[in-house]
């Protein structure tokens, strides 16, 4: 047994266990924040170094205590420097700060503003608040703003809140986003070739731009467990990587590499950095440059490589951000669960379309129900026939409404070049407000902690027992394939 402890592992092993580390040190220091001094990153970055060199099978347990020091560092840093914020609470102060998304009207017809690159008075701030003021749909991402307010305690992965605060100033840079003046460009071209609400559908599909959708049909999308196909989110970026390498491979392997990750960063600037769309991103871009090299990534690995990439850049991510909860879970289902679902009910045989979109849908599911159960209390029933009918006819609707915004600068055929995505799209929002509508399409029920850590490892076990019976090997998913 010794023996076996002292023999050599692939580096991906400790690669692996240090970047679970990181996540889970990350994630302790919200309650734990006592190890922002720059030894505990010495340290760990020091024992890493030497797990990585020996490849020793018992450094991986050790790989992991070093990926834990160094994320217990980084979420510390932060987490010191945000309770400067609770010195300020209950206090009517200014803050500045740059417009990080798109902004939203909520029910009450307040504008809701996701601030980052903060400052008060002379003081610069870090993390995110969130600030909610009337009116003023006019702003844009990249804006920088002055709020006027009462700050109050942040949730989740905001550090504070600014309500009903009164907006003081707004500067835009000269020229304003490159990128967001791409995306609103083909926004507006794509909503003079097709009407209401179909416009507004297109442009979710294809610029992964969500706040323009009308309210009924946004909550028609969250109740069919569709939301996910109208955000910046992996499932939009994969379908136009994969189009991408496809498109160039037989031109040149080099071609078709650049033109994805081109893809990836150009559909990363339109949309905006979310927490869901860094993820699409991270993982997007791991996955191109292994296709390329001729490598192949676990999908675990190339889950926790991303989480690691993520909570290092923002350990508040890690604090209660649901976007990156939720996005992190569903790719989990789609890249552990599904194929293994696939192999035990199906074999060896390469799942259709349909079998594919069925069984991703039901993965996705089982990983996200348990956070959305306890956070919202509600769950999608009708989300996998629903995904089962919309998801083929996806990528067909985002290239007709492709086709339908270029044609918008060809004079008179602007309206031609729209019907088909016309057409499409109106059936589409046909079926998913039907499927909202039926009465079993979601059901409520809040479930606590506890029974989420069960749920997890109820999943974890039959993986282990459905990878043991078929011998499938998680290497062979791929994300550009």
């Amino acid at each position: 047994m010794f023996q076996r402890l002292r023999d050599t592992v692939h580096p991906t092993w400790h690669l692996t266990a240090a970047c679970v580390g990181m996540v889970v040190g990350a994630t302790t220091a919200f309650w734990w924040p006592h190890a922002s001094d720059w030894y505990w990153y010495v340290a760990g970055m020091g024992v890493l170094a030497l797990c990585m060199w020996k490849h020793r099978r018992y450094f991986v347990i050790i790989a992991f205590g070093a990926g834990a020091m160094i994320g217990l560092w980084r979420g510390s840093v932060d987490r010191a420097v945000v309770e400067t914020y609770t010195a300020l609470f209950g206090q009517h102060i200014k803050v500045s700060g740059v417009i990080a998304e798109d902004v939203e009207l909520n029910h009450f017809g307040q504008t809701n503003i996701h601030l980052s690159e903060l400052g008060t008075g002379n003081t610069a701030l870090v993390g995110h608040v969130w600030v909610t003021t009337k009116g003023n749909v006019t702003l844009q991402r990249g804006d920088l703003i002055t709020v006027d307010g009462k700050l109050t305690p942040g949730f989740g992965s905001f550090a504070a809140s600014l309500n009903d605060a009164r907006l003081d100033t707004v500067s835009r840079r000269s020229g304003g986003d490159p990128f967001l003046v791409v995306r609103d460009t083909v926004a507006t071209n794509i909503r003079e070739t097709i009407s209401e609400p179909a416009a507004s559908l297109g442009s979710g599909y294809l610029l992964g731009q969500k706040n323009s959708l009308p309210s009924d049909l946004a909550e028609a999308l969250k109740i069919a467990g569709l939301t996910h196909i109208v955000v910046a989110s992996g499932y939009n970026l994969t379908i136009l990587v994969r189009l991408g390498r496809r498109l160039f491979e037989k031109i040149s392997k080099y071609l078709a590499g650049m033109t994805g990750v081109a893809l990836v960063l150009g559909f990363a600037g339109i949309a905006g950095l979310s927490p869901s769309m860094m993820r699409a991103g991270i993982v997007s871009l791991l996955a191109l440059w292994a296709w390329y090299v001729g490598r192949t990534f676990h999908p675990f690995t190339l889950l926790v490589i991303a989480a690691a990439i993520t909570v290092m850049i923002d350990p508040s991510y890690a604090w209660g951000n649901i976007g990156w909860e939720l996005s992190f879970a569903a790719f989990g289902g789609v890249m552990l669960v599904a194929p293994l679902l696939q192999a035990y009910f199906f074999g060896t045989k390469r799942p259709g379309t349909i079998r594919q979109i069925v069984g991703e849908s039901v993965a996705a599911q089982l990983m996200t129900a348990p956070i959305i159960g306890v956070l919202f209390g509600q769950f999608s029933v009708v989300a996998p026939l629903s995904n089962l009918l919309i998801l083929p006819f996806v990528p067909l609707a985002m290239l007709l409404t492709a086709v339908a915004g270029i044609g918008a600068w060809v004079p008179g055929i602007g309206s031609f070049v729209g019907y088909p995505a016309q057409a499409l799209l109106d059936t589409m929002i046909w079926f998913i407000h039907y499927f909202a509508a039926l009465p079993w399409a979601q059901v409520s029920g809040v479930i606590s902690w506890w029974l989420v850590g069960v749920w997890y490892t109820v999943i974890a076990v039959g993986c282990w027992y459905m990878q043991r019976r078929t011998g499938y090997q998680l290497r062979k998913a791929s994300v550009v394939e």
